[in-house]
């Protein structure tokens, strides 16, 4: 007789859409991006009705948007399955953001994973541009590399008496150019609009942290990601990350078959609960530039399950 286990196990293997993925006992949902955006949005900040006040850092976080991966020589690429992807593209200039979120709210405290098939690009510039730093273009290796900056995968959790961020970063470039390629956690919390109304955070220049520099190196975290020589090549790489919203900790990330352990990564909780925001869960993928070359994350499909 066949248990439930293996008829799930047969019923998932069975769908080509989900046997790519590796998900806990319920799907809690699952965002095909052919079938259009599905609730993931652009983060605006807080505001009081005027959009005059709403904080510099976040006043213009670009919008996700519908792409077939279309390149000036090899014409539309098409998503991993499929033609649309979500596309995430920040302005040509240094230290912008594009963030993608998705709000739902939880039903019980358990573990949630997010499975995601993504890839990531600087903008392709017909003709040539100035290079940036010394290495140049080889038949191999292209300059554009080193002109993507980073980009992370984070949530936003509130319960009634604490609330959170985990937030996990990949650091391709430092600012100048120099290749990092390491995955990173936040050290500080991040600057909301009421610790900058109230005067207990000052306006943040990272949007994670309170300073720039509040990140480490996830143990084990160096690798070395796809980007295949030019900015119009796109191969699809493999997430899947793990956070317990019982522990309120990361658990474990995963990256094609690089396997990072997060269990003892720290994560900074605010001293205080946010109003009107209980049982809050939100989903965040956002990527920045570091140079003034547009910087895009792709995302073929999301699936998010939970142990609940």
């Amino acid at each position: 007789m066949i248990s439930t286990q293996e008829l799930r196990s047969a019923i998932l293997a069975a769908d080509p859409r989900l046997s790519k993925f590796n998900p806990l006992s319920r799907i809690l949902f699952y965002d095909d991006f052919d079938e259009g955006v599905n609730g993931w949005t652009e983060l605006c900040g807080n505001h009081d009705g005027n959009l005059d006040n709403v904080r510099p850092m976040v006043i213009d976080l670009r919008p996700p948007q519908l792409s077939s991966c279309t390149f000036f020589d090899i014409g539309t690429h098409g998503s991993m399955e499929g033609t649309y992807a979500l596309k995430l593209a920040t302005k040509p200039l240094p230290n912008k953001m594009s963030q993608a979120i998705k709000r739902v709210t939880f039903v019980k405290r358990g573990k949630v994973q997010v499975e995601t098939y993504f890839t990531y690009k600087a903008e392709a510039n017909y003709g040539g541009k100035p290079v940036l730093g010394t290495r140049q273009w080889d038949g191999n290796y292209h300059p554009s590399e080193a002109e993507f900056g980073d980009f992370c995968i984070s949530n936003d959790v509130h319960e009634e008496d604490s609330c959170y961020h985990c937030a996990l970063r990949y650091m391709n470039t430092d600012h100048s150019g120099n290749f990092v390629q390491k995955w990173m956690y936040k050290t500080s919390l991040q600057s909301t609009t009421k610790m900058q109304l109230n005067g207990t955070a000052p306006p943040p220049v990272d949007y994670h942290t309170r300073n720039p520099e509040d990140w480490e190196e996830v143990p084990g975290g160096y690798q070395e990601l796809c980007y295949n020589e030019v900015p119009t090549k796109i191969n699809w790489h493999y997430l899947r990350w793990i956070f317990d919203l019982a522990t309120r900790r990361n658990v474990e990330l995963q990256v094609n078959d690089k396997i990072m352990d997060l269990r003892d990564v720290p994560v900074p909780q605010y001293p205080e609960r946010y109003w009107g925001a209980s049982r809050l869960l939100n989903f965040c993928f956002d990527v920045r530039s570091h140079t003034t070359t547009r910087n895009f994350l792709y995302l073929d499909s999301v699936l998010v399950s939970v142990e609940w």
